[in-house]
C-alpha cells in the first residue's frame, strides 16, 4: 500500500512508432454533462433498479435513495477533487494508485472492473419489460441485443455519441417527469408516508422497515447515483479537465439526484396500496393513472433510456481497460491490443471487449449481479475516500485542482460510513467479491509487482499534467 507512484514518463505509456496514443480531446463541459448524466441514466434507473428497492424497503424506498444521496456528495467531492488531481481515463484505479498505492490502486481496478462489466447487463435486461407493448421477448436475448447494439455504438467517435446520447437522455427525463406528474396528482397517501417505513408482507400483511434493511439497501442506493464517475473516465477527451471535471461531477450528482429521487417520491404517495408499490410494477402504475397510450410512450421512453445507458457505460468502459493497458497492467500482446485505436478515434479492441462480455451476463441470475455490484461499488468508494484522505500530502499540496470543502472531515466521515454499509451486506456477496480480489491480489505479487518497474505504472497525457 506504500508503494505509491511517481508522475510517469511518456515511455510508460502504451505505445506506437510515433509515441504515446492518446485519446482525442474533443468535447466541452455540455458534452460532458449529457454523456455523464446518460451514464446515470435516470430514467432506466428508475424504471429498473428502484422496482427492486420497492420489494424489499416499501415506503423507506425514497429515504433510502435520499441517504444514499447525501453520501453521494460526499462520495462526488472526492472524485471532484482526484479527478482534477489526475485526470485519466483510468478514473478511481489512476486516482488510488499515485496516491494510496500501486497494490490499492490494483484492487480499485479490479472492483471498477467488476462495476463497468456487470452494471451495463443488469441495466440491459430491463429493456424486455418497456417494449412488451410492442413485442414480448426473453429479458435476456434482449439484454443481449441492447449490449452488442451499444458496442457498435461505442466504436463511433465520441463527440457523435454526444448527440446521440443527448437526444435520448431529454426523452428519459421527459419520461420521468410524466411519472413525477401522475404520481403526484393522483396521490392516495401524504408525505409522511415517504418515511413510515412499511413493506407488504409475504401473507397480505405489513411488516416494518427496519434500520437495518435500510443501511443493506444502500449499497443499492449508492449504486443509483453512480454514474456520475463517468466524468473522470472521460477527462483525458474533456478539452479543460482541471476546470469541467469538477463541473461535470457535481452538476451531474444534482441533476440526477432530482430525476431519480422526485418520482420516486411520486410513486409512492400515488401507488393505491402497499401491496401495489411493493409489487413494483411501475408500467402498470402508470397506465393506471392515465391511459395505455402514455404507459406505452413512457415504455418505449425507458427503452430508448436503457439502449442510452448501453452506450454511454461501454464508451466509459472502454476507456478504464484502454488506460490499463497504456499503463502496462497485462502482459505485452494484451497491452498492444486493448490500446489500439479505431478511426473514429476509440479504443475498439478494448469496446469490444467490456461489450460481448457484457452481453453473456445477461444470462447470469440478476440477483447474484445486483448482490455483487452493490459490494463493489461500496469497497470502491471507500478506497477512493481513502485516496481523497491521502490527496493533499507532498508534492499533490500544490498542483492545481478543485479542492473540496470541509476536508478532511469529509474522507474520514466517509470512509466510516461505507464501512458500515460494507460489512451489513449478504455474505455471499462478499464472499463472491472477496474471491475475485482474492485472486487479483495473487496476479499482483506474482505478475505485476516482480514487474514493477515496467508494468502498472500510471500515466497521465503531457497536456493534463500539473
Amino acid at each position: 500500500m506504500t508503494d505509491t507512484l511517481r508522475p510517469a514518463e511518456p515511455a510508460h505509456a502504451a505505445e506506437t512508432g510515433d509515441g504515446p496514443r492518446k485519446l482525442k480531446r474533443s468535447i466541452g463541459v455540455v458534452g460532458g454533462t449529457l454523456l455523464t448524466l446518460s451514464c446515470v441514466t435516470p430514467a432506466s434507473t428508475l424504471f429498473v433498479v428502484v422496482p427492486d428497492l420497492f420489494g424489499t424497503l416499501g415506503t423507506a424506498t425514497a429515504l433510502t435513495i435520499a441517504i444514499g444521496s447525501v453520501l453521494c456528495i460526499a462520495v462526488a467531492f472526492c472524485y471532484a477533487e482526484l479527478g482534477t488531481l489526475i485526470p485519466s481515463a483510468g478514473g478511481e484505479y489512476a486516482m488510488v494508485s499515485t496516491l494510496a498505492g500501486r497494490l490499492a490502486g490494483w484492487l480499485v481496478f479490479v472492483l471498477s472492473l467488476l462495476v463497468v462489466v456487470i452494471v451495463p447487463p443488469v441495466i440491459a435486461m430491463g429493456t424486455a419489460d418497456y417494449i412488451a407493448p410492442l413485442v414480448h421477448v426473453d429479458p435476456a436475448l434482449t439484454g443481449a441485443g441492447v449490449m452488442l447494439l451499444a458496442t457498435l455504438a461505442g466504436l463511433l467517435d465520441l463527440r457523435a455519441n454526444a448527440w446521440i446520447t443527448g437526444v435520448f437522455l431529454v426523452l428519459e427525463v421527459i419520461a420521468a417527469a410524466v411519472v413525477a406528474v401522475l404520481g403526484f396528482s393522483h396521490a392516495h397517501r401524504g408525505a409522511g408516508s415517504l418515511v413510515s417505513m412499511e413493506v407488504a408482507g409475504a401473507h397480505g400483511g405489513i411488516d416494518p422497515v427496519t434500520a437495518a434493511l435500510v443501511v443493506s439497501g444502500l449499497a443499492i442506493a449508492l449504486f443509483v447515483t453512480q454514474g456520475f464517475s463517468t466524468a473522470v473516465y472521460l477527462s483525458e477527451e474533456l478539452e479543460h479537465p482541471r476546470r469541467d471535471v469538477a463541473r461535470t461531477v457535481l452538476a451531474t450528482l444534482a441533476i440526477s439526484t432530482v430525476i431519480i429521487l422526485v418520482p420516486v417520491a411520486a410513486i409512492t404517495m400515488g401507488a393505491t396500496d402497499l401491496k401495489e408499490l411493493t409489487g413494483g410494477d411501475l408500467s402498470a402504475m402508470v397506465t393506471a393513472w392515465s391511459s395505455t397510450a402514455v404507459g406505452t410512450f413512457v415504455s418505449l421512453c425507458v427503452a430508448l433510456a436503457i439502449i442510452n445507458a448501453g452506450i454511454v457505460m461501454v464508451i466509459q468502459n472502454s476507456r478504464v481497460l484502454f488506460a490499463s493497458a497504456r499503463d502496462k497492467a497485462w502482459p505485452t500482446p494484451v497491452n498492444n491490443l486493448l490500446s489500439r485505436l479505431g478511426r473514429f478515434g476509440s479504443p475498439w479492441v478494448a469496446t469490444l471487449t467490456v461489450g460481448i462480455p457484457g452481453a453473456l451476463l445477461c444470462f447470469v441470475d440478476l440477483d447474484t449481479l445486483y448482490g455483487v455490484t452493490g459490494v463493489s461499488v461500496t469497497a470502491m468508494y471507500l478506497l477512493v475516500a481513502v485516496a481523497a484522505l491521502l490527496g493533499r500530502r507532498d508534492s499533490h499540496r500544490h498542483t492545481p485542482a478543485w479542492r473540496m470543502p470541509l476536508w478532511p472531515a469529509v474522507p474520514v466521515l466517509l470512509i466510516a460510513v461505507l464501512g458500515y454499509v460494507l460489512v451489513q451486506q449478504d455474505p455471499v456477496y462478499l464472499l463472491l467479491t472477496g474471491g475475485i480480489t482474492a485472486v487479483a491480489t495473487l496476479y499482483w505479487a506474482l505478475y505485476l509487482r516482480p514487474r514493477r518497474d515496467t508494468h502498472w505504472l500510471v500515466s497521465l497525457p503531457e497536456d493534463a499534467r500539473g
